[in-house]
């Protein structure tokens, strides 16, 4: 029975996509198309990154994981890419620092340290916020995206179904407001890190704009290498698992996925493409059932389902079309 379920609910996805493609009659329906299955494809890996991350604490200190990820990430986008720009303005290298620290190091150290001081339940249902935030963020400072009642609405019943995913039938609230403040803080993070990466438009190759972001983001942890959250080790780091699921998270989740989301971004649009998020939990959930063993419940199938047509109502609203047909067909003469 959940096989069942969960192959309704990845069809239901890949139906959404192709129902999107049918009804697309504009000369770039086969782009929007694929611009939307990157998005999918790539919050999917996203959703895999917990069993990596997982697996390297075991090993490693959060911000040692991180860092590394990102160093090699770096340096991966500059083989592939080895241009440089020269700086346009300081504004625009301001704009590139807040990237690097939204996108990376600030919204990566608040989920940890949240996670860490807080229950992960509360910190997953916070960090969900991040599409509505973004959709906030962008009817202000974008001219073209703005926050509509099909978003918000759209936003309530998806928050409500990820609720019921992430708790799955035990209902624990445990309120800590310092990492509850800080996880609200990561989901602003990424929403103020997806206006700014809209701001560059197509100004730069994708991957040296990833690139450069990365380094500011490193630029940023810095300091913290000279704490006791940073221990160099190279034995630990040419461990088999250490090595095979670093590269995981820097070469795929990292410099791949993120030039993906960032093109995405600039392409379909910051709210569009942020909706996806809303899918994580719910990736997560059939991933800790084949890959953990994990019991789903009733709840969740529930929660999964909501999520689902939270993301329809925002892209597409409530359509009463086939209802008002159906009655007036049935009304005397």
């Amino acid at each position: 029975m959940p096989l069942i379920i969960i192959f309704y609910i990845l069809k239901y996805g890949f139906n959404n996509i192709k129902r999107r493609y049918i009804q697309m009659n504009k000369a770039n329906n086969t782009k929007i198309v694929f611009l939307n299955i990157i998005a999918f494809i790539t919050v999917t890996i996203w959703a895999t990154t917990f069993i990596s991350s997982k697996i390297l604490l075991n090993s490693l200190s959060p911000f040692e994981s991180m860092f590394y990820r990102f160093l090699i990430a770096y340096f991966v986008l500059l083989i592939i890419y080895p241009k440089f720009h020269k700086i346009s303005s300081l504004k625009e290298e301001l704009i590139f620092l807040i990237c690097g620290i939204t996108g990376g190091s600030l919204y990566f150290l608040g989920e940890n340290t949240a996670v860490k001081i807080s229950l992960a339940s509360n910190v997953s249902l916070i960090l969900s916020t991040a599409p509505v935030l973004t959709a906030l963020l962008a009817h202000y400072f974008t001219k073209n995206e703005k926050l509509t009642k099909d978003l918000v609405i759209g936003f309530i019943i998806a928050i409500t179904g990820v609720f019921l995913v992430i708790f799955n039938g035990n209902f624990i609230l445990k309120l800590n407001p310092l990492g509850d403040i800080l996880a609200l803080g990561s989901s602003l993070c990424w929403a103020i890190y997806s206006i700014c990466i809209k701001y560059f438009g197509n100004k730069y190759n994708t991957i040296y704009l990833t690139r450069k972001i990365f380094f500011y983001a490193l630029l940023t942890m810095i300091p913290l290498l000279f704490t006791s959250q940073f221990n160099f080790n190279l034995s630990t780091l040419m461990q088999r698992d250490v090595i095979i699921n670093l590269l995981f998270l820097s070469v795929v989740a990292s410099s791949i996925c993120y030039v993906a989301w960032n093109y995405t971004v600039d392409k379909l649009g910051v709210i569009k493409t942020n909706n996806y998020l809303y899918f994580l939990p719910v990736i997560t959930l059939i991933l800790s059932y084949f890959v953990l063993g994990e019991k789903l419940t009733p709840y969740s199938f529930i929660g999964a389902v909501l999520i689902l047509l939270g993301v329809y109502v925002s892209e597409k609203g409530f359509s009463f079309q086939i209802i008002q047909k159906h009655t007036n067909d049935n009304l005397p003469i």
